[in-house]
């Protein structure tokens, strides 16, 4: 009997039928999850342990999940795609469940959104096109150049390097801060520590991912460092941004527009104080989503999954 893996992931699961045959390849029954975003724990709780293998998308992967799973028939696991901060992988270290995540994947993706969203905050093109679809109008907003303008990138990973080089395309002075940050060539950048320097950024960019050193790294304490009229991008995770401290800077004037693909709570609350400015540009988490990344990360996640699943094979 092939064993049953179930995907969670949504990016994966808008084309799922495409991977149901690579499933079969490496004999296994690949299984779509009911899911818009992720599924809770105490879903997951009652229906993971009748799988045997599991691709993770953003789901709250914790060690109760992995604790009643493992008590049923799961043996491994992969997370879909590169951020683990939803998957407790010591909980699985314990349990003796293979894991793994796709790592080096996405950063020319999600750079590709991080620029759009740098240009269409410069140039308020997301603003013109909601004001002429749903007011009838024909808006002509004063936006800013690129080309004199600083840019910050916190995070100098696949993502961070990517968004770096379209930024200095665009003729921008690039800031990075990283710790871990190493020079690469052809990227000639302005290695920084965080929070020093925040006074002459026109783009604060963040592509960091999610761990206790960077959650709510840009908070109230950074408002008074930061120069008048600062647009802020973050395409890395939502929690990076304390948005109390985004809303105040918005409120104020301090920041004159925000672009999000990410934030603390998904999906964005019907009530959110950011729906209110309509200069900012908001995503559903998708900036990784393009048909050839999704098919080339599901392919790397079923192959490391169908080798966990045949070396922990009884």
């Amino acid at each position: 009997m092939a064993d049953k893996v179930l995907v969670t992931c949504p990016p994966m699961l808008g084309l799922i039928d495409e991977f149901y045959p690579v499933f079969e390849q490496f004999g296994l029954q690949g299984i779509a999850a009911n899911v818009v975003q992720t599924l809770s724990v105490d879903e997951l709780v009652e229906i993971l342990p009748d799988y045997d293998g599991w691709i993770i998308g953003d789901d709250p992967a914790t060690e109760k999940v992995f604790k009643a799973a493992n008590a049923g028939k799961l043996r491994a696991a992969v997370k879909w795609g590169v951020g683990v901060d939803n998957v407790d992988f010591k909980a699985c270290e314990a349990l003796g469940i293979p894991i793994i995540n796709t790592p080096g994947v996405f950063g020319r993706e999600v750079a590709d959104v991080a620029m759009t969203y740098v240009l269409g905050l410069a140039r308020d093109t997301y603003f013109i096109d909601r004001e002429i679809r749903a007011n009838k109008s024909w808006p002509k907003p004063r936006g800013v150049s690129t080309w004199n303008k600083t840019a910050a990138v916190i995070g100098f990973g696949d993502i961070g390097r990517n968004t770096a080089k379209r930024l200095l395309a665009c003729d921008m002075t690039v800031k990075v801060y990283d710790p871990f940050y190493e020079p690469v060539p052809g990227l000639e950048v302005i290695p920084m520590t965080w929070p020093e320097g925040l006074d002459d950024v026109d783009f604060l960019v963040f592509t960091a991912p999610l761990n206790p050193q960077t959650h709510h790294m840009f908070n109230h304490d950074i408002l008074p460092r930061l120069k008048k009229g600062v647009r802020l991008v973050n395409v890395g995770r939502g929690p990076v941004v304390q948005e109390s401290a985004l809303l105040e800077g918005l409120n104020s004037g301090l920041i004159t527009s925000a672009a999000l693909d990410v934030f603390e709570v998904e999906p964005l609350a019907d009530d959110s104080p950011l729906r209110s400015f309509d200069r900012c540009i908001f995503g559903s988490h998708n900036g990784s989503n393009t048909v050839d990344a999704v098919r080339h990360v599901s392919k790397l996640a079923i192959e490391s999954l169908a080798g966990f699943l045949e070396r922990t094979r009884k």
